[in-house]
């Protein structure tokens, strides 16, 4: 597996420059469409009742990642630094777009779900790359020491690049998104269902023309990251699900919890990994391009498999 894996690092994903422009207007547009929907009569009941959303919040941005950072550790042995590096990466990322909608068809508190959502992106701003430099840099430091890979090098991740980069996929289009949400409610009322309907199939497109221009790749590779997703993925629903448990919150809300903390956006984690001022050209993060890869398409599986589970398998019920 370690040496399937040390081949996958040095793949380069055959992603051309308009295929990037195009995954960061796509991301761009989801946060749009996540921003239309922040109301603050969302927020009101939440700062009456804090409590589930500071248990969301931990669960997403404290927990997700220190237990993501135990587990590539704990399987140093059997995973080269970038495949670490790409759970770490999507550990610190925020909740996926498509949450909301997973939330509504488990019979979770959708309030909650939008105010996580809402609440996670705009933490995502200093929250992902302090969790992301600080923790990848952590995983650097121990894998390297007493080990002699060839892919070992120094790598440090320039919290700056990061921000920057997020500010301008998530931070301004999030920004607009509430103020055309606050000021044109008419419009936004007109625009919200077809931009978040075009938002998912546009993500989706995306993560088809990845596979499909790297179709050898994925069949060759794809057994060993499958494994790797499938835990990951796993811990996060479970860490999502247990944190809400352990503070005493309803199965509704421990439900919603575990879906905002399964469901991560793995598209900002491929805009951050094709960025080159992030990751130049020369560093072999073919695993790092795998794992996020793979996680969007694997969450939607499992978060669509839960709630299904969690609705009795009524899916057409909640839906009507």
């Amino acid at each position: 597996m370690l040496e399937s894996l040390m081949e996958l690092d040095q793949v380069r994903l055959n992603f051309s420059d308009d295929s990037k422009l195009l995954l960061n207007l796509t991301i761009a547009i989801i946060m749009f469409g996540i921003a239309l929907e922040v109301k603050p009569d969302d927020f009101k009941a939440l700062i009456r009742e804090p409590r589930p959303i500071l248990v969301g919040i931990l669960s997403q941005f404290l927990f997700m990642p220190l237990l993501t950072f135990l587990v590539v550790i704990s399987l140093k042995s059997f995973i080269t630094p970038t495949v670490g590096l790409g759970m770490i990466l999507v550990a610190a990322c925020p909740g996926g777009n498509i949450s909301n909608f997973i939330s509504s068809l488990a019979r979770g508190n959708v309030a909650l779900s939008v105010s996580l959502t809402a609440f996670s992106s705009l933490g995502a701003l200093v929250l992902t790359p302090l969790n992301f430099t600080f923790w990848g840099n952590q995983f650097m430091k121990i894998y390297a020491s007493g080990n002699t890979d060839s892919l070992i090098r120094p790598l440090e991740i320039d919290p700056i690049n990061v921000l920057l980069t997020i500010l301008m996929i998530l931070g301004v289009p999030l920004f607009l998104g509430i103020f055309v949400s606050h000021n044109f409610r008419r419009i936004t009322a007109k625009i919200l269902i077809p931009i978040k309907r075009f938002s998912i199939l546009a993500f989706l497109a995306m993560l088809v023309i990845i596979f499909t221009k790297n179709y050898d790749l994925f069949v060759t590779h794809i057994k060993f990251v499958f494994v790797l997703v499938l835990i990951h993925n796993l811990l996060a629903l479970m860490t999502g699900y247990y944190s809400a448990a352990a503070f005493g919150l309803s199965t509704k809300n421990r439900k919603t919890i575990a879906i905002e903390t399964g469901i991560q956006n793995s598209g900002l984690a491929l805009a951050l990994l094709f960025n080159p001022l992030i990751f130049p050209a020369e560093l072999p993060i073919g695993g790092m391009a795998f794992i996020a890869a793979w996680w969007g398409v694997w969450h939607i599986v499992s978060g669509l498999t839960l709630a299904g589970y969690w609705s009795n398998f009524s899916l057409r019920a909640q839906i009507e």
